[in-house]
């Protein structure tokens, strides 16, 4: 194992987290599909529909953040409880669905709520989101109280201003006291410009000592119960993290430092991540959160799997996040001593990963038990081995000859005139890496080529663990 010096162009950061908030049916959702670039919330004219928190990645003026969709604060939850608990005795004597649903209605006020004050608690910069056509309302006001308690730079944005008449009527917003109105249109996009300017303005400023950090960071991630915090004691030698049969015991993603062969390494156990729709409310939803940012901030990922049940969409959907940030990783298959075994078990349970990850064939698979110490000394070698490997740096000159006898062997189709044609392709940067080919028409690339010059760059060049990105621009362009 070499002691390569890292070279990447820099060092990943964590990225802020900006959290949108506001009584229901205010449009938050349609601000945050703005922000985002994409139809990732469920819009519907009904109050209560964004239950959950919903993530999303966004940019302006050259700074990375998270966006939080929230769903809309109620605090009227004494008034709500009293008249659902008088419905529930009337409903009671009539249906039992009646009584479930009264229950339910007030478990989401609660909920709603609670996930709303954890992402508030998460955030740099919250979004108090505000309809100018109803006015300021006691909800706005009680929501006001609760952000000027949490002490963090808060953006008053006034939505539906999306003509003068509103405009000038956000005036009237001062009166919250929490900062200058900002008039917007979220679905119309007016004003959401400034109003981007404006959270760029509040975020903190990006940490140095992060860009300077060249300790290689090694993120512990998987659903819960898998084995993380055995197999991290285990990599440690010692009982640092508390282990436990009971999913969830993680809560906070943890780093330890630690030397190894002469490279300074952070090990980050991290809370279990379970599917969006299985997650429980309170804690567990901030310990997801506090999870992805760890795959954010690491340079290679160990994907825990339990051989018992083997991928599961829970695992799919973990390594579609890894995937999603362009980190390389390991697929650890953990409990492997509980397996009966024969001589065919693990090319055949290698399979069933494969399978399982069909967009990671990449990855290399480790079996190991973490509570039995077997295989587990060869996780932090591999680990290394996939991080150097995604540090590789092309020659131009060998990467060009490469790609035209890929050409040659197997030509674009199309007809003459409308034939894709390479005319150069250099490695643009490490970390991930990524490569940038020259055509006469990008838009002539099919997803059948492009994964077939880089199953080809692979063949020669490997990229173990590591995703390769592939950016094809025509000629013309700079």
């Amino acid at each position: 194992m070499s002691n390569q010096k890292r070279t990447q162009e820099k060092t990943p950061v964590k990225k802020p987290i900006v959290a949108l908030v506001g009584r229901p049916n205010v449009g938050k959702s349609t601000l945050f599909n703005r922000i985002v670039g994409q139809r990732k919330a469920i819009i519907e004219d009904l109050a209560g529909t964004t239950r959950d928190r919903l993530y999303g990645d966004a940019d302006w003026g050259g700074r990375d953040f998270v966006v939080v969709d929230t769903g809309g604060l109620d605090f009227d939850l004494a008034s709500a409880t009293s008249a659902g608990k008088a419905a529930d005795r009337e409903a009671e004597r009539k249906t039992t669905a009646g009584y479930t649903a009264g229950v339910a209605s007030r478990l989401f006020l609660k909920e709603i709520r609670q996930q709303a004050e954890i992402a508030m608690a998460e955030a740099e910069v919250i979004v108090f989101l505000v309809d100018v056509d109803a006015g300021v309302t006691g909800p706005d006001e009680d929501v006001a109280d609760m952000l000027r308690r949490t002490h963090k730079p808060v953006i008053l944005a006034v939505n539906k201003a999306d003509n003068p008449r509103r405009r000038n009527e956000a005036i009237e917003f001062y009166a919250l006291g929490v900062g200058d109105p900002i008039p917007i249109s979220a679905l119309h996009g007016t004003g959401t410009g400034d109003l981007l300017d404006a959270i760029i303005e509040a975020l903190p400023p990006a940490p140095e000592e992060d860009e300077e950090d060249d300790s290689i960071k090694i993120a512990i991630v998987g659903r819960p119960n898998v084995g993380k915090s055995s197999l991290l004691n285990r990599l440690l030698g010692e009982e640092r993290v508390i282990v436990s049969n009971v999913p969830g015991t993680t809560r906070d993603a943890i780093d330890t430092r630690i030397e190894y062969e002469g490279l300074e390494l952070v090990l980050i156990d991290t809370a279990g991540i379970r599917r969006r729709g299985k997650i429980e409310p309170g804690v567990e939803k901030y310990s997801f959160l506090r999870s992805l940012k760890s795959i954010n901030r690491a340079d290679v990922c160990l994907l825990l799997i339990d051989a018992q049940t083997m991928v599961t969409a829970q695992d799919a959907h973990i390594a579609g996040y890894i995937l999603e940030e362009g980190k390389s990783a390991v697929v650890i298959v953990n409990k492997w001593d509980l397996v009966e075994k024969d001589t065919y078990t693990i090319n055949e349970y290698t399979d069933e990963v494969r399978a399982g990850l069909k967009f990671l064939d990449y990855m290399p698979v480790l079996f190991i038990s973490a509570k039995t110490g077997q295989r587990a000394p060869k996780v932090l070698p591999l680990a290394l081995q996939v991080q150097e490997e995604r540090l590789r740096r092309i020659p131009t000159g060998e990467l060009n000859r490469l790609v035209h006898e890929a050409v040659a062997e197997n030509p674009p189709k199309g007809g003459q005139r409308h034939r894709l044609k390479f005319f150069y392709v250099t490695q643009a940067r490490t970390d991930p890496p990524t490569f940038v080919f020259f055509v006469n028409n990008a838009d002539l690339v099919h997803f059948s080529y492009q994964r077939y010059l880089e199953n080809r760059i692979r063949q020669k060049y490997g990229f173990l663990g590591t995703p390769i990105r592939m950016v094809f621009r025509n000629r013309s362009e700079k």
